[in-house]
């Protein structure tokens, strides 16, 4: 099961951010999959919290959310959504389009906890009520 090793590897970027921010922890996780990308969600719901425990996200919610796979045609350019099997313009109905979103695994933002101001701050060059986490 791959999605355990992908997952191990988000949590190693998810650690950096926080890190980065002064977070002691992670709330919620969110992210983008496109049904393109290889990844099952529910694989990689299951391995989360396995990857999870022991970092600031270990208890964090982990939220899915599928992106759709959008193509755009080299003959007419327009951009369609399309089904996973069907690849072709929605406009013209040629099959010569290039993928623009749909194989992606993206982490679309992070809900941190406990951060520490005067860290936060010290970090961005900024005095602790000008710091904002994100």
């Amino acid at each position: 099961m791959h999605e355990l090793s992908v997952c191990l590897a988000l949590m190693q970027q998810v650690e950096s951010i926080a890190a980065q921010h002064g977070a002691r922890r992670v709330e919620t996780i969110s992210l983008r999959i496109g049904p393109l990308s290889g990844i099952e969600p529910a694989l990689l719901e299951h391995a989360f919290p396995l990857a999870a425990t022991g970092t600031v996200a270990d208890g964090a919610r982990l939220a899915i959310e599928q992106s759709e796979i959008v193509v755009r045609c080299t003959e007419c350019g327009a951009c369609s959504t399309v089904a996973p099997n069907r690849l072709v313009c929605g406009e013209c109905g040629d099959f010569r389009t290039r993928l623009e979103s749909g194989d992606e695994m993206l982490l679309a933002s992070l809900e941190l906890a406990d951060i520490q101001a005067n860290a936060a701050a010290a970090e961005a060059g900024a005095s602790p009520a000008q710091a904002e986490p994100g």
